[in-house]
């Protein structure tokens, strides 16, 4: 493999400690042992890729998924569990400049599509994810922040996809919402659950109704032969006729070549706390279940969930080393503390980080992989891959079954290369910087 961060990303130190790993065990899958034949193999057991695998297999094809390491074990079993509108950073304007007012009214409704899609999976495989909150709510980091929700607010009625209720500055501790905030926008659209218990649930609905997952079972090579591919693992190779990436942020920049420079990593920091009493929650003057973020560039987002714990993450860390591992979990600590002083003294002992995937233009990409006939890739989720992702990896699996107008044009657009190649990352310190000067 070859990949665009250092080796220590993609060990389990950045998970280290991970409190989701506490929830629920792990089943045991097998590696992939000998030969395997299959109509559809799936590079990557994350939501993306058993949601296309549950789909396919659903429809009577033949599938066979592969992981690296074991189902979730990557950014769908480490973030925040935000099961939300996003997936794009782009506004309807620009969407609608660039592909027409049609196409960008249903990449909007597939983000709400999206959500509905996870929902109906939990109800119908009763998987059990501690799900919560009544859609998401958006806190102003600074006192012109409630003008552009307002302003956000009109947008969306006028657009019509969803609704909204603005909370004054001053009416934030009636919700439960206490902290340096000035005022927000709750959307009622979405909700929180437990990442790990819906992607093994996945993982497990996906097996019984027949897809093969294999874990310890990274891709080392893929080459055509004939109409299909063959994949080489450690342990033996597979053979199909159509090959789904479904590797998002831990994605190999040679498997397929034209992968290379068209993803960016880009690292999220997360801490949950212990239980919080009655008496903190109301010392701090938060006590909403509900799932929020502000609205800096490079976010935090938080929520208080339904044992108790209080989980906070950030965007920011650019490095990958045991030592700037510590420094991004200390710099998650420190803004927790700011943010929410009442709960200094409230130990996290559970930290841990890992990828989200950006694109150049700042669209996720649902698609057939240009000039490799047979294989389709979906990716590049912007830190909204709970929903956006499944979805994503759902609408993949109806491509690969001749129903690519499910996925709006937007989605189909295939990715652009980012510059400098390889060395792409030299633009995140700048880029970083200019966005923590504009938070301020």
């Amino acid at each position: 493999m070859k990949r665009i961060f250092g080796d220590y990303a993609y060990t389990d130190g950045p998970r280290a400690t991970c409190w989701w790993d506490e929830t629920i065990p792990l089943p045991d899958w097998p590696a992939l042992q000998g030969h395997v034949k299959t109509d559809v193999l799936v590079i990557g057991a994350g939501f993306t890729g058993l949601n296309a695998a549950l789909h396919l297999a659903e429809q009577g094809v033949s599938v066979t998924v592969v992981d690296a390491r074991y189902p979730g074990w990557g950014a769908s079993g480490r973030n925040g569990g935000f099961c939300c509108l996003g997936g794009a950073r782009r506004s309807h304007a620009s969407l609608s400049a660039e592909f027409g007012a049609d196409a960008a009214d249903a990449y909007f409704r597939t983000e709400r599509d999206a959500i509905d899609h996870v929902g109906a999976l939990l109800d119908r495989h009763r998987i059990d994810a501690d799900r919560h909150s009544d859609g998401e709510t958006l806190l102003a980091h600074r006192k012109r922040g409630f003008d552009k929700l307002k302003r956000e607010a009109d947008q969306i009625a006028a657009e019509g996809w969803g609704d909204t209720e603005l909370t004054r500055p001053e009416d934030l501790p009636r919700i439960g919402m206490g902290g340096p905030f000035h005022g927000a926008l709750t959307v009622r659209t979405g909700f929180a659950l437990n990442p790990r218990k819906y992607v093994l649930g996945l993982a497990a609905a996906a097996a019984d109704t027949g897809a093969a997952i294999y874990a310890h079972s990274p891709v080392e090579r893929l080459e055509r032969k004939g109409s299909g591919r063959h994949a080489t693992t450690p342990g033996g190779t597979v053979e199909a006729d159509t090959v789904l990436l479904a590797t998002n942020g831990y994605s190999s920049e040679d498997l397929p070549k034209w992968l290379a420079n068209r993803y960016m990593p880009a690292q999220s920091t997360v801490l949950v706390t212990r239980p919080l009493t009655e008496e903190e929650r109301a010392a701090q003057g938060w006590t909403s279940l509900q799932m929020s973020y502000d609205t800096r560039r490079l976010l935090h987002y938080f929520r208080l969930m339904p044992d108790g714990r209080f989980l906070f993450g950030m965007r920011g860390g650019i490095f990958s080393s045991p030592g700037a591992e510590a420094r991004a979990r200390a710099a998650t600590r420190a803004d927790f503390e700011k943010m929410f002083p009442a709960w200094a003294h409230v130990p996290s002992d559970h930290s841990w980080s890992g990828f989200v995937c950006l694109a150049r233009r700042l669209m996720p990409f649902v698609g057939p992989v240009p000039g490799n006939p047979g294989m389709f890739a979906a990716m590049a989720y912007h830190g909204n891959g709970v929903a956006m992702g499944s979805w994503s990896g759902h609408l993949m699996a109806r491509q690969v079954l001749g129903h690519a107008n499910d996925t709006p044009a937007p989605l189909r657009r295939p990715l652009a290369r980012f510059p400098f190649g390889g060395s792409r990352r030299v633009v995140m310190p700048f880029a970083y910087a200019t966005y923590a000067l504009s938070d301020l």
